[in-house]
């Protein structure tokens, strides 16, 4: 059985494709967005859960984040959970929602964001050319194995390249739209 798997290699690169878009979505760019409460947890019933375990978030305005907590009793946890996420959002508690202003980006804070971003490309850009490695590994080890020839396994190692560079390329346009949608240009 052979340890090459293009179909594989093909699988693990979009996941990495596709979590850089899912950390992308988190970044604040000055219009409300439910993804950016999306690492905010809540220390509530004696563990820590997920915000959206505990509250149902809408964005009914470009500007405005709205958290409807479920039970009254958390509304508190809810709120110190926000205020300390490190977001720059201050909740307004109004019974059981919380109201959140999403205030105007300073231009130090679009650039810190644009690093961020730029941040979490290069560790897709790596868990690609890892997956990458692993694939011309196991072709090696394919080849040892007398699975297929040279020729065969030098072909191979190319498709595995033309991947490698077409993901990456989709890696640098991703991240070069959200730093440029984060810097208002």
């Amino acid at each position: 059985m052979a340890a090459y798997d293009k179909a594989d290699l093909e699988r693990r690169m979009a996941g990495a494709v596709e979590s850089l878009k899912h950390d992308l979505a988190g970044l604040r760019t000055g219009r409300a967005s439910v993804t950016l409460l999306d690492p905010v947890t809540v220390e509530v019933y004696g563990a820590h859960m997920p915000l959206v375990q505990v509250a149902t978030v809408s964005a009914p305005e470009p500007r405005l984040l709205s958290v409807q907590v479920w039970d009254k009793s958390n509304v508190g946890p809810v709120d110190k959970a926000i205020r300390s996420a490190g977001l720059g959002l201050n909740p307004i508690v109004d019974g059981q929602t919380l109201r959140l202003p999403i205030p105007d980006l300073t231009e130090e804070r679009r650039k810190e964001l644009a690093k961020l971003a730029g941040k979490y490309a290069e560790n897709a850009r790596i868990a690609v050319r890892n997956v990458r490695r692993d694939g011309m590994d196991s072709l090696k080890t394919d080849e040892k194995k007398g699975e297929f020839g040279e020729d065969d396994r030098k072909r191979h190692e190319g498709d595995v390249q033309k991947l490698t560079d077409a993901t990456i390329a989709d890696i640098d346009a991703t991240a070069a739209a959200k730093e440029k949608e984060i810097l208002g240009k």
